[in-house]
């Protein structure tokens, strides 16, 4: 069996926009940056510091947008966090099976939560959302056996230096 490489190993990270980024406590948001225009009213809180810290963690994984937002992350949010273009997690175009959309239901699992499993085809993986639940916490590691870290971010208050510690901390302790 061949043994994949560094690359094909190396953690995700998913990253939602609406909580975790824009968080919806914040409604007086940041200065934006010069030649920033926008009709989107969220926009402006987005904390500008978040690009650096992101940018660093993508030296020691794959961020990757888990989002409603889809390619608009990449047009509206990438640029004013100074971040490269982002692959976009797509949804599903078809519902899941009626059994598997049961148990999902009857589970109390997110609607991200299995496209984001199959997405990660068994590489360690951290999710920031603001819609983890229990149910994602207990499914999620019993179809796995890649580490995993499911974040809640209070969506009130939005990504804080101790949820980017806790980040850091974790792709840390699955690449070395």
């Amino acid at each position: 069996m061949p043994v994949p490489s560094p690359a094909a190993r190396r953690p995700l990270l998913f990253l939602d926009v609406d909580g975790p980024l824009i968080p919806f406590g914040r409604p007086e948001g940041y200065p934006t940056y010069p030649g920033a225009h926008t009709t989107n009213p969220l926009l402006p809180r987005l904390n500008p510091a978040y690009g650096p810290r992101f940018a660093a963690l993508a030296r020691d994984c794959d961020l990757v947008w888990a989002t409603t937002w889809m390619a608009e992350a990449n047009e509206c949010v990438a640029p004013r966090l100074g971040l490269p273009e982002l692959p976009v997690l797509p949804w599903p175009e078809e519902s899941p099976e009626p059994e598997e959309e049961a148990e999902g239901e009857r589970l109390g699992l997110h609607w991200k939560t299995r496209a984001l499993l199959a997405h990660a085809d068994g590489r360690p993986f951290a999710w920031l959302d603001d819609e983890i639940g229990d149910a994602d916490r207990t499914w999620i590691p019993a179809h796995t056996r890649a580490p995993v870290l499911l974040h809640r971010v209070d969506p009130r208050e939005g990504l804080t230096d101790a949820d980017f510690g806790l980040v850091g901390t974790w792709v840390r302790s699955v690449t070395s």
